[in-house]
């Protein structure tokens, strides 16, 4: 056999080997979730159909709750976060040439932390590792059996080795694209969509952040965050047209582009340099109803997503992560059936809260194509309201930092 379970050789003649979950996909949320499991004793497979090294290039969001950091120091893996993270009590709002800051200690206690969604996963793989829990990088044409009854089976193909992994329990925690949501028939789950008529143009470059907390621009030529990921390099995303060509956008443009979307002093003490990477990411909200089926559970982006503009997306997979885990714990440990029964549902409460909050930030900062003037002048009265409000900051505040679970 190619690979083995914790250092276990196989359990079943023919290709296959048994565990009690069997988790598809590793990016965070099926690294965390492995992770605790494998913290409270039951056995978790991962199968990842890419390699490590391109899980690793991925460049995702970076500003993680509280409650995330609980989880990464729960399972050991918050070492290095709280070395090179960047704590963060506050942020600011820019419209109409001021900077608004939004306190976040002040309003309810709590902060947020910076740190590149990279460096967790690459945190959790060398905790894994290190531990001898089994991961399966590029594991082809996975498959996902009989979920529906109380034998479930996953197939694949390793290294060109068609192998069987049984299971009690699969957790899909493969993305948007992945197979978990597509092998669940269409008419067991109610799909909620919206699009967005535009995207995020990124761009990330080794030069020192202009902020020492993000900036959200909701100015008149459109959309802009400045963010960062350490204090020598930064993110950076302007407001683009949905089938926006990036072709269209070398370095100095971008770069000219944000400067007229920031107030006067911020686009003086503007550092540019050339972009190691540059993308564009089109906005949308999606969520898949429920989010169980059978003993197959999806958590994170296979089961919805978020705009990035209230950096939730990797937040929820954490929230969603902890409610299976505890699930399946007490499933495991007591023989209770009462935390699987209830995960879609709760986790399903908080995801509307986060698409509800992402939704209104994205609505509040953007520019949308059929927008009037009359529309227009609300989103200034709102964003006016907003910053002589401490209610309404406290509300912004508390959504920002993360509900509790």
């Amino acid at each position: 056999m190619l690979w083995q379970l914790a250092g276990k050789k196989n359990e079943l003649a023919g290709g296959s080997v048994r565990t009690q979950v069997a988790i598809i996909g590793s990016g965070p949320a099926g690294l965390l979730l492995g992770q605790l499991l494998h913290g409270a004793g039951i056995d978790a497979v991962i199968l990842e159909r890419q390699s490590r090294d391109y899980v690793l290039s991925r460049i995702r969001a970076g500003v993680l709750e509280d409650g995330t950091v609980r989880l990464l120091d729960a399972v050991g893996a918050g070492a290095r976060l709280h070395a090179e993270g960047l704590p963060h009590d506050g942020f600011e709002l820019l419209f109409g040439g001021r900077r608004h800051r939004i306190d976040l200690q002040r309003l309810t206690g709590r902060r947020v932390t910076i740190y590149g969604q990279t460096e967790m996963t690459r945190d959790l793989m060398d905790l894994r590792a290190s531990e001898g829990a089994a991961t399966v990088f590029e594991a082809k044409d996975v498959a996902l059996h009989d979920f529906d009854g109380s034998k479930p089976s996953v197939t694949f193909t390793k290294d060109g080795v068609a192998q069987r992994l049984d299971c009690e329990f699969i957790a899909g925690c493969d993305g948007y694209h992945g197979i978990s949501r597509a092998s669940v028939p269409g008419s067991a789950m109610q799909i909620f969509e919206r699009g967005y008529p535009f995207g995020w143009l990124g761009i990330l470059a080794d030069v020192p952040p202009v902020s020492h907390e993000l900036i959200y621009a909701g100015e008149e030529r459109g959309f802009a965050l400045c963010s960062m990921r350490s204090q020598s390099r930064s993110r950076y995303y302007v407001q683009c047209a949905a089938d926006e060509d990036i072709a269209n956008w070398p370095d100095e443009r971008f770069w000219d582009e944000l400067r007229l979307r920031l107030d006067p002093a911020t686009a003086e003490a503007l550092v540019t340099g050339p972009s190691i990477e540059k993308s564009i990411a089109p906005l949308r909200s999606f969520v898949a109803e429920p989010m169980r089926f059978g003993r197959l559970f999806l958590a994170g982006d296979a089961a919805h997503i978020v705009p990035p503009t209230g950096a939730k997306g990797l937040n929820l997979a954490a929230s969603d992560v902890h409610y299976l885990s505890q699930a399946l714990i007490d499933y495991f440990g007591e023989r209770s059936s009462a935390g699987i029964d209830a995960y879609s549902a709760k986790a399903l409460a908080r995801v509307w809260k986060a698409e509800r909050f992402s939704w209104w930030l994205t609505s509040l900062m953007h520019h949308f194509p059929q927008d009037s003037a009359f529309g227009r002048r609300i989103q200034r009265a709102e964003l006016d309201y907003l910053a002589g409000s401490d209610h309404a900051m406290a509300a912004l505040a508390e959504n920002y930092v993360g509900l509790p679970y």
